[in-house]
């Protein structure tokens, strides 16, 4: 559990003009456990890295090469889809600063860039993404609403769309939700297992359940929740996916039926 799969990394466009800044920036989120998915030192060049890869978040300089800057950049790749944005910059006069933000970043790094301020600012960038987006639709906003007693663990999981961000390691993983195998109550912690690896969340089970809101995740047992799209098989009181057994108890068993339709 100490590994994190190629699969579930982030994967971040680094988009910078100055070539040594540019593999040095490269480098030090590669040694954070980020994959760089590519880097570009000008508006038209990241835009199509942006296009043909699988990017969950851009570093970008505000003077590239070419005829955009990093600004402009920014508005043709979040006009392409949404991402979260982090500038990296020497530019502090009020308007540049009021031009970015018209971008709404998700964080800012002043260069010269520190490895510390970095995985902050890409901890902070990927997390303000998610309120952001999760407080602009009224739904997931009120699901998303928690107690005072949750509050400690309201940071375990973030979920966009069709996947989900967990802080393992004191980095955030993207994990796509159709990759969850099932989930297994440890007290008031819950593993959430994938195919490659278990990811311990810091959330009982049912607020692990409530929290990833997936129609796929069914309760079976009151330390069980399984993706019924990955069963192999099941019988009157146990189900199988991949090489696991899951028992099913009595409790949950009509509910659990009750997902297949019968001809």
């Amino acid at each position: 559990m100490n590994t994190v799969s190629t699969q579930n990394q982030i994967q971040i466009l680094v988009i910078e003009d100055e070539a040594v800044l540019a593999m040095y920036v490269s480098d030090l989120l590669e040694n954070q456990g980020y994959e760089v998915v590519g880097t570009a030192d000008n508006g038209r060049e990241a835009l199509t890295l942006y296009q043909q890869n699988r990017v969950d978040l851009v570093l970008c300089d505000i003077n590239l090469k070419g005829d955009w800057d990093g600004i402009e950049t920014i508005q043709n790749i979040i006009r392409f889809k949404p991402v979260p944005v982090i500038y990296m910059t020497a530019q502090t006069d009020k308007e540049t600063v009021e031009r970015a933000k018209q971008t709404y970043p998700a964080a800012y790094l002043t260069k010269p860039v520190r490895p510390d301020n970095l995985q902050i600012a890409v901890d902070l960038a990927i997390h303000n993404f998610v309120l952001r987006k999760v407080s602009a639709s009224p739904d997931l906003g009120h699901k998303t609403t928690t107690t005072e007693k949750d509050h400690h663990s309201r940071e375990a999981i973030l979920k966009i769309e069709d996947k989900v961000f967990i802080k393992h390691n004191y980095q955030f993983v993207s994990i796509n939700l159709d990759d969850i195998l099932f989930l297994e109550a440890d007290n008031t912690y819950t593993t959430l297992v994938t195919k490659s690896q278990k990811f311990a969340l810091r959330l009982t089970l049912g607020n692990a359940l409530n929290r990833l809101d997936f129609s796929d995740l069914v309760r079976v047992h009151r330390s069980f929740v399984v993706n019924i799209k990955k069963l192999k098989g099941f019988n009157e009181r146990e189900m199988f996916i991949e090489s696991f057994t899951i028992p099913l108890s009595q409790q949950y068993k009509e509910d659990f039926i009750g997902h297949f339709a019968f001809h």
